[in-house]
């Protein structure tokens, strides 16, 4: 199985590190100075679950071709447009492109570039970090990614990604008939965390112990899970009760990564998450107002950081 993966930062290198460890030998898709810097140092993990390093297969734009099964694009979504030129070369009649990005609209921008027989839907859970010195350092034991068939059927291409991908050490790969559901159910949990510790500029944990602060996050997940159920994927008892949970917890620590980016003073996934939810929230008329608030803050935010005026 010929496998590409779009870049080999936290998460792109993490799994195809790991796929690397199996025997797969997937090819990283980096840009000049990353292929020199693997080429000379080999690709490195520390991780609980393992460390792992080795000499890895890398191509440059210049030289991609197609004859894929199987293209992994874990790239920010504000980076897509600039993604999918990049992976075009590559992508022919056989590959699957399987997209681990936040969100939902990624998934038609895809399908109308390349077809919508070429695209699966994926998303990960994987917590990791990119060190200065070029090591990928995975923070717990989160170590899952999860495809499927967009139409929802359990295919023999998944099937054998699946079983391939299955073999790899340090990581969890399933396919599953119900892929779209799943994302939802991601983004409703995203885009609560998201709405909360943006808009408030604090954890779960402290906006927890503010007055109100647990039936402010209680009222976004119940108003992110009516955008769902309006989108046809309500998401279950289950679901609901385990986050509730999470933005209840007077002493956690969790945050939105949206929130660690903005206060490092980069980009932001802005209009992927918190635009698309509003978007969502108003096409089925459905109130937005804390929707529309967190989303002005993160634009505001951005307006700012291209002005150069973000406080030292």
């Amino acid at each position: 199985m010929r496998i590409l993966i779009l870049g080999a930062g936290a998460l792109g290198g993490y799994f195809g590190g790991r796929l690397h460890q199996a025997g797969l030998d997937p090819s990283f898709l980096v840009r000049p100075g990353r292929a020199a810097i693997l080429a000379r140092d080999g690709l490195k993990i520390t991780s609980s679950l393992g460390d792992y390093q080795a000499k890895v297969s890398t191509i440059t734009h210049e030289n991609l071709q197609p004859g894929w099964d199987v293209v992994l694009l874990t790239c920010k979504a504000y980076d897509l447009a600039e993604a999918i030129e990049t992976i075009r070369p590559a992508v022919d009649s056989s590959t699957a492109i399987i997209p681990v990005l936040n969100g939902i609209s990624h998934i038609e921008a895809l399908q109308r570039s390349f077809g919508a027989e070429r695209v699966l839907g994926g998303f990960a859970k994987i917590q990791a970090s990119l060190a200065p010195d070029g090591t990928i350092r995975h923070l717990n034991d989160w170590r899952w990614l999860t495809f499927g068939e967009v139409a929802g059927d359990m295919t023999a291409r998944v099937e054998r990604i699946a079983a391939a991908f299955g073999a790899a050490p340090g990581m969890v790969a399933t396919a599953v008939p119900d892929i779209m559901a799943q994302m939802w159910e991601k983004l409703v949990h995203l885009g609560t965390s998201a709405v909360c510790t943006v808009l408030m500029r604090a954890n779960v944990g402290e906006i927890a112990r503010a007055p109100g602060g647990i039936a402010f996050m209680h009222g976004i997940l119940d108003a992110n899970a009516a955008i769902a159920a309006a989108e046809g994927f309500p998401v279950g008892d289950a679901f609901m009760q385990q986050y509730r949970g999470v933005f209840g917890d007077s002493v956690s620590t969790y945050t939105a990564s949206m929130l660690r980016d903005l206060e490092a003073g980069g980009r932001i996934e802005a209009d992927h998450i918190l635009g698309f939810l509003l978007e969502a929230a108003r096409r089925h008329g459905l109130p937005s107002s804390l929707h529309e608030a967190a989303y002005l803050h993160a634009k505001a935010y951005e307006q700012r950081r291209d002005a150069k005026r973000l406080a030292k």
